[in-house]
């Protein structure tokens, strides 16, 4: 019981939380977690589970990485990027919902919610810290890939059990 509840109002929002950082990593890990039986997924989730949406999420994750360390990318709060996280947050949270048999739509509302907070929290910590540390914007990007996918993997760490 208090694994679910863990999942709900922890897990859940977690996800969505590195969802807003960094749109394509915790989908990636859903999908693996998916794929190797970890994350039981079946209706609708099930695409998940499969390989190629691993490795497809996966190169898009990775890319992201790449992607954002270079200067004419837009910043995650622009309406573009910050629909797409809104978009997967709602995603994956809906996915993990659907694993648990809970509610989907409190699923995507949490995930939403994550992201959202991820999405402007993270853009003001790593703003913050480089204009205090007086350091270039990727040593702090770099971090910030790891803090995302720990989050990711902890997040579902905690749904898994």
């Amino acid at each position: 019981m208090a694994m679910a509840v863990m999942a709900w109002i922890v897990a859940i929002p977690l996800l969505g939380a590195a969802t807003g950082m960094r749109t394509f990593t915790p989908m990636a890990v859903i999908c693996w977690f998916a794929y190797t039986g970890y994350l039981p997924v079946d209706g609708w989730a099930s695409w998940t589970a499969k390989l190629a949406t691993a490795v497809v999420f996966t190169v898009l994750a990775v890319s992201e990485l790449v992607a954002d360390k270079m200067p004419r990318i837009p910043d995650r709060t622009s309406p573009g990027p910050l629909m797409a996280r809104i978009l997967l947050g709602g995603l994956a949270g809906g996915i993990v919902a659907a694993s648990l048999n809970g509610s989907e739509f409190e699923g995507v509302i949490l995930g939403v919610g994550g992201a959202l907070v991820g999405a402007f929290g993270g853009y003001l910590i790593r703003r913050e810290i480089v204009m205090r540390s007086g350091s270039k914007d990727w040593p702090v990007a770099v971090a910030e890939d790891l803090v995302t996918v720990g989050f990711a993997v902890l997040a579902l760490g905690i749904v898994t059990g």
